[in-house]
């Protein structure tokens, strides 16, 4: 009977195993066509937009401009797309999980470049849960890395977007609907959330909180402090690139006014790469400060050297992403 017993045991625990077995063979067969499709459904959407992009319009434009110039917002652009790559350091240090810094800062600077062109489904959430399931981290993991990165952006948008739209750098537009007064409250209210933060940071230091049956952990007062002083960099950067564009006609404060103003437009709008979104908020704020022509000739070449040159460098950096990934062991890296 012990033996009866005993093998009946067994061979539970191998129907077990077997039944364990199937999902993970499913998710090795599927894995060899998540690359090529990835890559299918990318260029389609590439393909899809492509034909929106005044091309013509952006290479005229181009063309205007003296090449030091050019030069100069290529290399602000560039070290926006840096900066914004050390967003998920900041998770990296938050979650303490052993990926490669390098690896980590590549991750974020692709996503980010498809994420302008693309939209967020595409780049801030399935380019980079793709590439950090191939990296070895876990779901919950690459979530709190997401989120983190977001709440990073956000805050210092909220703090220079609310400390401009407070002093009031620029009149809301009379599509808003929206009184200076108010437009001035929001912006006290977004200094406020920013501030906020950091506090709630630092009075919740060590808690846990459980979300979805997930544990959740606020970042130190010292990485929120750090993750607002990255991300208003970032987007001060942004709008040096603009400023420099504009041909320094309109103040900076001005400039960064309404490309923050554009970019809050573009979220609430869902179309990839905001097109014809930052067009329609600058002629909406800016036409009678700037001729038409070197308005849109601005945000043309801003468009060309922020956007579709990043992409460039992301698809490479994307490509070498999933080389190292094929070639070396998930495991052995991420854990």
């Amino acid at each position: 009977m012990p033996q009866t017993a005993a093998t009946a045991t067994l061979s539970r625990e191998a129907d077990h195993t077997d039944a364990a077995s199937v999902p993970q063979g499913l998710w090795r067969r599927c894995k060899r066509w998540a690359l090529p499709v990835l890559g299918i459904v990318v260029l389609g959407l590439l393909l899809s937009h492509a034909h929106k992009v005044d091309w013509a319009g952006a290479w005229h434009a181009l063309q205007r401009y003296p090449l030091w110039l050019l030069l100069g917002v290529l290399a602000l652009s560039t070290a926006s797309h840096a900066l914004y790559g050390c967003f998920d350091l900041l998770g990296r240090l938050h979650t303490r999980h052993k990926l490669a810094a390098w690896r980590t800062w590549a991750i974020a600077v692709t996503s980010y470049a498809f994420n302008l062109n693309l939209g967020s489904l595409v780049g801030g959430v399935a380019m980079r849960a793709r590439l950090y399931a191939r990296a070895g981290l876990d779901e919950a993991t690459v979530a709190q890395i997401v989120g983190l990165s977001l709440v990073t952006n956000w805050l210092g948008y909220g703090l220079l977007a609310g400390g401009l739209f407070a002093a009031g750098a620029i009149d809301p537009p009379r599509q808003a609907h929206l009184g200076v007064v108010a437009f001035r409250a929001i912006g006290v209210l977004m200094i406020a959330l920013a501030i906020g933060y950091v506090i709630a940071c630092g009075v919740a230091r060590g808690k846990r909180w459980t979300l979805r049956g997930r544990s959740v952990q606020l970042p130190s007062a010292r990485l929120a402090l750090l993750q607002i002083s990255l991300s208003a960099c970032n987007w001060a950067l942004m709008g040096a690139a603009m400023y420099l564009l504009l041909g320094q006609k309109v103040p900076y404060a001005t400039t960064l006014s309404v490309l923050m103003a554009a970019s809050i437009v573009g979220v609430f709008t869902p179309i990839p790469a905001g097109l014809g979104v930052l067009e329609a908020v600058y002629l909406a704020l800016l036409s009678g400060s700037v001729r038409q022509g070197t308005l849109m000739g601005a945000v043309l070449a801003y468009r060309a050297l922020y956007y579709l040159l990043p992409l460039g460098g992301g698809v490479l950096l994307y490509l070498m992403l999933e080389r190292h990934a094929s070639s070396h062991p998930a495991a052995a890296e991420a854990g």
